[in-house]
């Protein structure tokens, strides 16, 4: 009667200290705000997503193969001892419901038991991992978590003895209790570690906002963005508390590789430490107080983070919704910023160049001018329109259209879509420029559209949904990818392609484009290619605002790219082509040619066919 009334004394004690700790926590999240557009959707594909990468671990394996498979083994073996440890505990009480010489017993805990040593040994390998391998992306070493692996691990080598020395010796008894001890100790632990996660992340991968990087909208005039606590939603601050500070995102974000301030991690890390010291509730400015400006504005959206995460946190929401409230509020001043807002505001275009420049480019190569009975409309965006490399990849993909018999027209009028006013924060100019656009389109009843800029079709297919309208959209190596009937003309060329963030991790188009140089040249893959590739630089807007700090994301691509051997580097997006023009050359006297898969495609026409932009393409 004793031992049962202290086991109860014990279990009563640690359950308050955990839910002290983890009450304030589920607290702090419920009383976030609602998220705006935050719609359960497809339950048959959150409840995918959830056996995939909760119970199978597969993103966990996938993209670290071996501490990946330690941790799904310490994560299999919490699952396996789950009936395991409530028999346990009611073991204690003479309420046994599992006996271990019966039939499911025998089964049942020789099971538990193989899992027993998969997780002993997985958290002593991820032990001398943290602390003595000791990788960067880990951050600074952390007591609680050397505290944290040796209670899993006493948790497992207590139990194994058990097979053999009978509870009602008093071996057996001792091991019992320092069995029982060591889960209630662990119990309350959990909540004031980054080991929350064990709780939370099945929750917020089961929740995550459904579509890659998926930007929430304003909810009303009084929303300006992430300003202060009482700005965080309850997605974002579910999302922070389930940080596994495991570093996946740091390891792989561009800026970070590239010596600057920002760390994806630590903008996780910051709105949890926010919430921790002044709730939902203060108006203490996020930036600042507990995130850096500076590092919020480093981001290229290239979406590595976010991908790579293994507990389903989406940074650039988070990034993107503190870029709005430093824009909105006036506290970002940047003169390239201002000027990039206002050459949008005024020209409609980026660059700040004239209509006229637009209007006197699309008359010297005679394109259509789309009036509804053509098929495509061939949406040109900025840097086809202004960017002159950008108008060979426009020209060259003009002509492979003619071959095809296609036919096409190009909008009277065009302004950007808003891709760098929408990345950068500024909803107002964002939202401008899309409602002009779409105008624009429902006047010309525009179809189908297509077009050499990924980011162009990423704005237009998911952004603009803010505003009612469903763009029929395809970027241009999907629509080539598709036609097999273009000539072709093999090379001996071996052509490295870059996969641009914005076609691969927004879209998930990684064949497409390959398909294409295959018919004309051997393809190969740089060392960080299609989930993995390594950004260009220039997303998120930052392409327009001047010099970067630490060394260039572009330069560091660009020798990757080139130390492959490859004659040519590959591109399909005209803002990487625009990195990589003057980066290229840094890499070598003689470095490889830069085209446009639209580029290498009409290389292959009839040479009265082969004019600006696609004459000196392949050997």
């Amino acid at each position: 009667m004793v031992q049962k009334a202290l086991l109860l004394i014990l279990i009563a004690a640690s359950a308050f200290l955990f839910w002290r700790r983890f009450g304030l926590v589920v607290s702090r999240i419920r009383g976030a705000r609602i998220d705006p557009d935050f719609r359960l959707g497809s339950l048959g594909r959150r409840l995918w997503t959830f056996f995939s990468e909760v119970l199978c671990q597969a993103k966990v394996i996938r993209e670290r193969p071996l501490p990946g498979l330690a941790h799904a083994f310490v994560f299999w073996g919490f699952c396996a001892f789950a009936l395991v440890t409530l028999n346990h505990i009611a073991a204690g009480f003479g309420w046994r419901f599992v006996e271990q010489r019966s039939a499911f017993g025998v089964f049942y805990f020789w099971f538990a038991f193989a899992f027993a040593v998969c997780c002993a040994v997985s958290i002593a390998a991820l032990a001398f991992r943290r602390f003595v391998i000791r990788p960067t992306t880990l951050g600074p070493l952390s007591r609680e978590s050397g505290v944290i692996a040796l209670l899993i691990f006493l948790l497992m080598v207590t139990y194994m003895p058990m097979w053999w020395v009978s509870e009602s010796s008093p071996a057996g008894h001792a091991l019992w209790w320092v069995h029982t001890l060591i889960i209630l100790a662990f119990l309350p632990l959990i909540p004031h570690t980054k080991h929350l996660h064990l709780i939370l992340s099945p929750l917020t991968i089961f929740l995550e906002r459904q579509g890659f990087s998926h930007i929430p909208p304003l909810s009303g005039d009084e929303d300006f963005g992430m300003v202060s606590g009482k700005d965080i939603t309850q997605i974002a601050a579910l999302q922070a508390y389930s940080c596994v500070e495991c570093g996946r995102c740091t390891e792989h974000c561009p800026a970070n590789n590239t010596g600057k301030e920002l760390n994806p991690k630590l903008i996780a890390l910051g709105l949890r430490n926010h919430l921790n010291e002044h709730g939902n509730r203060d108006e203490t400015p996020l930036l600042e107080a507990s995130i850096s400006q500076t590092a919020i504005f480093q981001c290229t959206t290239c979406g590595a983070c976010e991908y790579q995460c293994p507990v389903g946190i989406q940074h650039l929401p988070l990034i993107v919704g503190l870029r709005r409230g430093a824009v909105n509020t006036g506290a970002w001043e940047d003169g390239y910023g201002t000027k990039l807002f206002l050459n949008l505001e005024r020209n409609g275009n980026a660059m700040g160049f004239s209509q006229s420049e637009r209007d006197k480019f699309v008359a010297k190569q005679e394109f259509p001018i789309f009036d509804g009975s053509q098929e495509y409309c061939l949406w040109l965006g900025c840097m086809g329109a202004y960017d002159p490399h950008g108008r060979e990849i426009v020209i060259s993909f003009a002509r492979l259209m003619k071959h095809l018999g296609t036919s096409f027209g190009v909008l009277k009028k065009e302004r950007c879509t808003g891709d760098p006013a929408r990345r950068l924060g500024n909803d107002l100019v964002f939202g401008q420029l899309a409602e002009t656009n779409i105008e624009s389109f429902r006047q010309a009843s525009v179809k189908k559209i297509v077009s050499i800029c990924p980011h162009c079709v990423r704005t237009m297919a998911e952004d603009w949904r803010e505003f009612g309208i469903e763009v029929e959209i395809e970027h241009h190596s999907e629509f080539l990818a598709r036609h097999s009937n273009l000539p072709s003309h093999k090379s001996e060329d071996k052509v490295v392609f870059h996969d641009p963030c914005y076609l691969g991790r927004y879209r998930g188009v990684y064949e497409e484009p390959r398909q294409v140089i295959a018919r004309s040249a051997e393809v190969i893959d740089p060392p960080r290619a299609r989930e993995r590739s390594f950004c260009c630089g220039a997303g998120g807007g930052l392409v327009f605002l001047g010099e970067e700090t630490g060394k260039r994301v572009n330069e560091t691509r660009a020798r990757e790219l080139a130390s492959t051997g490859a004659d040519v580097v590959g591109t399909a997006c005209p803002f990487c082509q625009s990195m990589f023009r003057d980066a290229l050359a840094t890499t070598s006297a003689n470095p490889p040619r830069l085209l446009d898969i639209a580029q290498i495609a009409a290389a292959a026409l009839p040479s009265d066919a082969s004019r600006a932009g696609t004459d000196v393409i392949l050997s």
